[in-house]
């Protein structure tokens, strides 16, 4: 079954769903050879940055590749691609929402983990709930409608990423913390022992044993 959330998808492109059936062959074929080309034609020896840096030098490499006949089509794609705009429908004046959206409660570090990388929260969102939002580009968490991290997506393995206005404000944060503590523990009475009290209990005063009452 589809998801919610592609379905809703599909519905603001204007696009239709096709399953296949599972071990259909026939039926993916035309999909699989694609990427198969795909994956022995452009991706041996590559290294992508991004999905940016990907479709760059996808775009780079199509340029060679659409300028070949291909066999099935018997002409070359980029003879095809006017024929193939004009059938296409306009994109929706809408845009689609975020790909990847969670709500998440914020511990003491004050980070949100995608994927391997972890990005800062402003601290006042510590020991709440965010909603976290996430796409090709960026990373976003909102508390209560506000904005508190707003990172741009990193794509490299096991990052920290962290604003420097949150770091900023962790550090304010725990000087006045630290402050207030050193504040209550001056105002606390310590308890002074009265020692002669001792000294009765143990007869060591008023000449020794047999004189205390």
């Amino acid at each position: 079954m589809l998801g919610q959330e592609f379905a809703a998808l599909a519905g603001l492109l204007g696009c239709k769903v096709i399953l296949c059936r599972p071990r259909d062959p026939e039926a993916k074929g035309l999909v699989e050879r694609a990427n198969g080309y795909l994956e022995t034609s452009f991706l041996p020896g590559r290294v992508f940055a991004s999905p940016d840096d990907f479709n760059t030098q996808l775009t780079g490499w199509l340029q060679i590749a659409n300028r070949r006949v291909h066999r099935t089509l018997e002409a070359r794609p980029a003879e095809r691609w006017e024929a193939d705009r004009a059938a296409m429908m306009p994109l929706p004046p809408t845009a689609p929402p975020r790909w990847w959206q969670t709500s998440v409660r914020i511990g003491r570090d004050h980070y949100i983990r995608l994927d391997t990388c972890d990005y800062s929260v402003h601290p006042d969102a510590i020991g709440r709930i965010v909603r976290v939002e996430a796409d090709t580009e960026t990373v976003r968490a909102h508390l209560d409608g506000r904005l508190v991290a707003d990172h741009a997506r990193c794509w490299a393995r096991h990052q920290t990423l962290t604003d420097p206005g949150h770091a900023e404000a962790a550090q304010v944060m725990r000087h006045r913390h630290h402050h207030l503590a050193a504040v209550d523990a001056a105002a606390v009475e310590v308890a002074q022992p009265d020692l002669p009290a001792y000294d009765r209990v143990f007869q060591l005063i008023e000449g020794g044993a047999g004189q205390e009452e």
